[in-house]
C-alpha cells in the first residue's frame, strides 16, 4: 500500500517549546528568535552558537532588529550570550557568534513574576502618594480660603 505521507519519527526534526513561554508577555518576534534558538540547540549542552544573521534570514528580520529581541529574551532570563572568538587562517583573533545558553523556563517564570510583584507594589505606593497629595492639596486650599 502507498503511503502518502511518510511516517514521522516524534524525536526527529522537532523540539519543544515549554507552554510558559506564551505566559511571559513575549512579542511575536521575540516567540520567533527564542523557537529559532530552541531548534538549533544542543539538547545536551542547552547551548547553540548562530550569527544574527543567520537568526534573521530564518525569521526574516534584520540584524540588528534580531540584536534587539536577543537583549529582550536576554533581560527576561530566557536565554544567558556570552561571547565566542575565531582564529583566522592568517593567525588572527575574530570575535565570533554569541554562544546561546538556553536557561530554564521556571527561572524566566521566577522573574517574571517578580518584576510583576514589584511593579504590583509600586502601582499601590503612587495611589497612596497620590492621595495623600491630594489630601494635602484640600488643606492648602481650606487654609487659603480661610
Amino acid at each position: 500500500m502507498y503511503q502518502r505521507w511518510p511516517k514521522r519519527d516524534p524525536n526527529k526534526h522537532y523540539y519543544l517549546v515549554p507552554n510558559e513561554v506564551f505566559n511571559l508577555g513575549l512579542s511575536s518576534h521575540e516567540i520567533a528568535v527564542y523557537n529559532y534558538l530552541l531548534r538549533c540547540e544542543d539538547r545536551r549542552t542547552y547551548q547553540c552558537h548562530p550569527s544574527y544573521r543567520t537568526i534573521g534570514r530564518a525569521v526574516q528580520l534584520s540584524e540588528n532588529t534580531v540584536r534587539k529581541y536577543v537583549a529582550g529574551l536576554e533581560e527576561k532570563g530566557l536565554i544567558r550570550t556570552e561571547p565566542s572568538t575565531i582564529t583566522t587562517k592568517d593567525g588572527r583573533v575574530r570575535n565570533g557568534s554569541l554562544i546561546y545558553t538556553i536557561r530554564p523556563i521556571q527561572e524566566a517564570l521566577e522573574l517574571n513574576y517578580q518584576r510583576q510583584f514589584l511593579r504590583a507594589e509600586r502601582d499601590i505606593e503612587r495611589t497612596k502618594a497620590e492621595k495623600r497629595l491630594a489630601e494635602l492639596n484640600r488643606q492648602n486650599k481650606k487654609e487659603e480660603s480661610a
